[in-house]
């Protein structure tokens, strides 16, 4: 029996977050949970209400400020007031946070390099296209 898409497209996900955990926890980076990680990838650049990450990472906003206070007593994020309104506080991406943003991305880009020369370059752009294409209607956050 073939195996699902779900799970076809899950296993090399998690191929490629075990990468980039190793590689941030090689550069020192090893406090951060995959669980951390996907409030984190959230963040807007200018800032992001949690009621918008818990929301994007489809969790309880207890659970997203859980996780922010973790990220935030690691250095990784900082609360700073909204300026579109005063009751509100944004997340923010802090110095660390900005630290492991270039060595994740290097990960990743290692990973689609590998996969690229595995399936070549055309049908590694098909991989790419047809995801594109099912993210639109899957993901509301595009």
């Amino acid at each position: 029996m073939p195996l699902n898409l779900g799970l076809l497209l899950f296993i090399p996900y998690r191929a490629m977050e075990a990468r980039v955990f190793a590689a941030l926890a090689e550069a020192g980076f090893g406090d951060v949970t995959p669980a951390q990680a996907r409030v984190f990838q959230r963040i807007a650049p200018d800032g992001s209400r949690l009621t918008d990450l818990a929301e994007q990472a489809q969790i309880t906003k207890q659970s997203a400020g859980f996780l922010v206070d973790q990220l935030e007593r690691a250095g990784y994020v900082e609360r700073v007031a909204d300026p579109t309104d005063a009751r509100a506080r944004l997340v923010r991406v802090a110095a660390r946070g900005a630290e492991v943003i270039p060595l994740a991305a290097a990960a990743v880009a290692e990973v689609e390099a590998e996969w690229a020369a595995q399936l070549g370059e055309g049908r590694m752009a098909q991989l790419r296209a047809i995801l594109g294409d099912l993210r639109e209607v899957t993901d509301p956050y595009r």
